[in-house]
């Protein structure tokens, strides 16, 4: 039962820190990749559809995404979604296949991002001590219960709190490493 609540426990630990990884890849550091475009999704004969379902989308130079639909009538809709993302590119379409420049982040822009970096970081530290503070919970009810003793309580409550530093400690490291990566350092 124990076991079962820890491994829980790291299971919701560890996807937290992965969804801000992934979230991370998301946000525009000045060089081109194509997790940029990971969130967009293209109206496509009525359907919304993510942009991968629709095209092949590659990185040839440090600044430039290439995006080669399979069906060229698709173009002008690509183009539409990655406006309307709203993630600060402009895509250039010649009827074949859309450019996406990447333009170099100016000193205001990244400052921004590394303000939105902080607080995506603070979100998932706070949803990892929830889970945290859920975990102690069930061990106390476990006590009260009369299923566990009251050291088994404190060395598994050491061993959350273990867990959830360490967890606490890699989203901090992916924010400090993103961070980094937008100010070019």
């Amino acid at each position: 039962m124990l076991n079962e609540l820890l491994t829980e426990l790291n299971s919701r630990m560890q996807k937290s820190v992965d969804g801000l990884a992934s979230e991370l890849a998301t946000i525009r550091a000045g060089r081109a990749t194509t997790a940029l475009l990971d969130n967009i999704m293209v109206d496509y004969q009525g359907a919304s559809v993510p942009l991968y379902g629709l095209a092949t989308v590659s990185i040839p130079e440090a600044n430039l995404i290439l995006i080669q639909p399979w069906d060229r009538t698709s173009l002008r809709d690509i183009e539409r979604a990655i406006l309307t993302a709203d993630i600060g590119l402009n895509p250039a379409n010649d009827g074949n296949i859309i450019r996406v420049v990447i333009p170099p982040l100016s000193e205001e822009r990244r400052k921004e991002l590394v303000k939105l970096v902080s607080r995506k970081v603070e979100e998932r530290r706070i949803a990892i001590r929830n889970i945290r503070r859920d975990g102690i919970e069930k061990l106390r009810e476990m006590e009260r219960n009369k299923e566990i003793s009251e050291d088994e309580l404190k060395n598994n409550a050491k061993r959350i709190d273990q867990l959830t530093e360490a967890c606490v400690d890699r989203a901090d490291g992916l924010g400090q490493s993103k961070e980094r990566e937008i100010r070019g350092t």
